[in-house]
């Protein structure tokens, strides 16, 4: 087991590291020079020196491997680097940022998950094969959704026509419910398909057929005996749907108005920020990275059967 768990997390740095590269060598390569582009500008009226010393100040102009190596320690101790449209500190604006998207991740997952169960568990109860095969094809409907399409038509409906969810001035948690919801959809259909595939499976196991033979309902089978089973493959897609609930935040908190790492992104491509960017590639990833782990490491815990094997190679 210990050699499992150290196993996984030389992976989780491996792929951290891998992202950050990446991320470093795609930035580099973008076209045009964002410092000259900015400061070069007449309206400033900076002298050619007066330029010089500020791209030494973002170190520019040292070359790229140098660059990577300074990026690379800076980031270790958690110096981000300062933003160039801003000109603050990149953590500042990540601390500013990052707790919106964070919640708004975090319900919208929430919500993903009991939409996820609903439809799962009511496909198996459905008393009708055609309202089971009707409620088993929503999964395919919602993850061919467009995530901005969808979001426009929610504001069209429940705002503008039905006027049960403000979004001028909204309150705190009114101004959540339909991006929560916007996100939720999509993000809800593989864990829907999962769980049907896993019940159908599980329901056949024998001893499903002991727990009905002793008179059990079709109910308390499902919450007592095929829940468990079931639920468990979801945890391994939990930091892929994740990562895709980050990415559809970028879209729905540009579509509502929304202060978080969407809009700062946003900002950071039109401006070439290029300190922005790399930060929220690594912070994204450490994300998906950790939910991951976190993943590995709870299931041999929920599935004694991984954990007998796994515990013969420690």
């Amino acid at each position: 087991m210990t050699q499992y768990v150290i196993g996984r997390i030389g992976q989780a740095l491996l792929v951290l590291w891998a992202a950050f590269t990446l991320s470093f060598i795609l930035l580099q390569a973008m076209p045009g020079d964002a410092v000259l582009i900015k400061f070069l500008n007449p309206e400033f009226g900076l002298s050619a020196d007066q330029v010089a010393e500020i791209r030494a100040a973002y170190a520019v102009d040292s070359s790229v491997v140098v660059q990577y190596g300074h990026t690379l320690v800076n980031f270790l101790q958690g110096d981000f680097g300062y933003s160039l449209q801003a000109g603050v500190p990149v953590s500042a604006q990540l601390a500013t940022n990052l707790p919106p998207t964070l919640k708004l991740a975090g319900l919208g997952f929430l919500a993903a998950t009991l939409l996820a169960v609903f439809i799962a568990f009511l496909s198996s109860m459905a008393p009708f094969a055609w309202l089971r095969n009707a409620i088993q094809s929503l999964p395919s409907l919602f993850i061919s959704v467009p995530v901005f399409w969808l979001a426009i038509m929610l504001i069209q409906i429940f705002s503008f026509r039905l006027r049960l969810v403000p979004v001028i001035n909204p309150g705190e948690w009114e101004g959540l419910i339909l991006p929560v919801f916007t996100i939720a959809v999509p993000i809800s259909a593989p864990m829907a398909q999962i769980l049907l595939r896993n019940i159908d499976e599980v329901l056949t196991r024998p001893f499903v057929s002991v727990a009905r033979a002793k008179g059990a309902s079709h109910v308390f089978v499902l919450w007592r005996h095929v829940a468990k089973n079931a639920f468990l493959p979801v945890l391994t897609v939990a930091g892929v749907l994740f990562g895709e609930l980050l990415a559809g935040a970028v879209i729905t908190e540009t579509v509502f108005g929304l202060n978080g790492i969407g809009s700062l992104t946003e900002q950071a491509v039109n401006f070439q920020d290029v300190a922005v960017l790399q930060a929220i590639v690594v912070i994204s990833a450490a994300a998906f990275v950790t939910i991951n782990l976190a993943v590995d490491l709870l299931y041999p815990v929920l599935d004694p059967r991984l954990k007998t094997r796994l515990g013969g190679v420690s």
